[in-house]
């Protein structure tokens, strides 16, 4: 149960369901770590991917006594993927003066609503998905004045700036193709890719021949895929998630023989499920496939050891170094406190923060001025056999 009240020191003679627990009979400050991400509706394999790669974090430092006299729980809890619910989420994390840090959400558009509020709280957030450059640089960040609007806000995936330019990149350099429709589903996320996708794309000395916007609830597409058709595109760049990219690729093959492209919102297992004509598409993604990093073995081998029902998905691993920053911050503020929990650990996590640094599932885990992510390594998916396929990978900087 959420509840209100100072930090108090809580004797933990059992196991948490939630979050691991200490050994029977330790004497531990129980320490939550908030999650909040989408594990009902449609973007759920992902969610469900977050909330679980969270829940293994807490409970690899509990058994390797992390951080001494500390017993970490994560407490989950279901967004959506609708800003309002998240809104009411920010609210119950803050009010349980336990929930020291939040890892999430998936969403930009529900991390706008989370960004004041955590603030003002002096509540940590580290999301391992939001690419909305806005989020951490300001909404005047394309003019090159770029200021921190939220200081309680980090992230360990990189911006939409570097990832719809990488995209564009890739798809006018390495594919060859010049002509591309653009289209986005008007949301957060999907605007800035796409508008990211296409200054880098006609920099390059592409073409945008037609744009579209999209309801991301409906499921016919026929009259935007007449559009396409009729444009010339050699491609079809979709700002979106997988949920309305998969039905719109189904389509879009019905009628034009040309890939779907997008970012790290289509990279999912379920874009497959909902298209079986998707065969040549391609996605972008944040860091390089965990499956091809030696620093994230462990954390593959430790997943499927936990026996969750539910795949780790494109986050998993920056889920996990998400939730071991907070917890390195914890460590940082009990060290500093001698050795021992300080009653005002919320504010302390967040002071500790600029001071963390370690070796991640990802790589190098460290943030800059802004809360953003050192790390702009990138990865180009094609879908090959029926299955996505690594392409390329690259530390981009646009």
């Amino acid at each position: 149960m959420l509840t209100t009240g100072a930090l108090t020191l809580t004797a933990c003679g059992s196991r948490d369901d939630k979050g691991g627990g200490g050994d029977k009979g330790d004497s531990k400050t129980k320490v939550v770590i908030g999650v909040d991400s989408p594990t009902s509706g449609d973007l759920s394999a992902l969610g469900l991917g977050i909330r679980n790669s969270a829940d293994l974090a807490a409970k690899t430092a509990n058994k390797n006594n992390t951080v001494p006299g500390v017993e970490f729980v994560t407490q989950p809890l279901d967004d959506q993927a609708q800003p309002n619910v998240g809104q009411q989420n920010a609210a119950k994390f803050i009010s349980d003066k336990k929930v020291i840090g939040v890892v999430g959400p998936l969403n930009s558009s529900i991390a706008q609503v989370m960004q004041k509020p955590f603030t003002d709280a002096k509540l940590t957030q580290v999301s391992p998905a939001n690419t909305g450059t806005e989020l951490t640089q300001g909404p005047n960040w394309k003019a090159g004045d770029k200021k921190r609007p939220f200081a309680a806000y980090f992230r360990t995936a990189t911006t939409d700036q570097v990832q719809g330019a990488f995209a564009a990149k890739y798809l006018y350099t390495t594919k060859k193709i010049d002509k591309v429709y653009l289209m986005d589903d008007q949301k957060t996320y999907g605007a800035g890719l796409a508008a990211s996708f296409k200054e880098q794309f006609t920099k390059l000395g592409g073409k945008i021949v037609g744009e579209d916007h999209v309801v991301p609830e409906e499921r016919d597409f026929n009259a935007i895929v007449t559009k396409v058709k009729n444009s010339g595109a050699k491609a079809l760049y979709y700002g979106g998630e997988y949920p309305a990219a998969g039905p719109l690729s189904q389509q879009l093959k019905d009628a034009i023989k040309i890939p779907l492209m997008g970012g790290d919102g289509i990279y999912s297992a379920d874009f497959l499920t909902l298209n079986k004509k998707a065969e040549g598409d391609l996605a972008t993604s944040v860091g390089k496939p965990v499956e091809q990093l030696d620093s994230a073995k462990k954390f593959i081998d430790d997943y499927k050891a936990a026996g969750y029902k539910e795949d780790y998905e494109a986050y998993g691993g920056g889920t996990y170094d998400a939730t071991w920053a907070i917890i390195e911050a914890v460590k940082i503020a009990v060290a500093d406190n001698g050795g021992k929990v300080p009653a005002d650990l919320r504010p302390k996590v967040l002071d500790a923060m600029s001071k963390v640094k370690f070796d991640g599932v990802t790589g190098p885990v460290s943030f800059d001025e802004y809360g953003d992510t050192t790390n702009t390594m990138m990865t180009a998916y094609q879908v090959e056999n029926g299955k996505w396929a690594a392409k390329f990978s690259e530390a981009y900087k646009p």
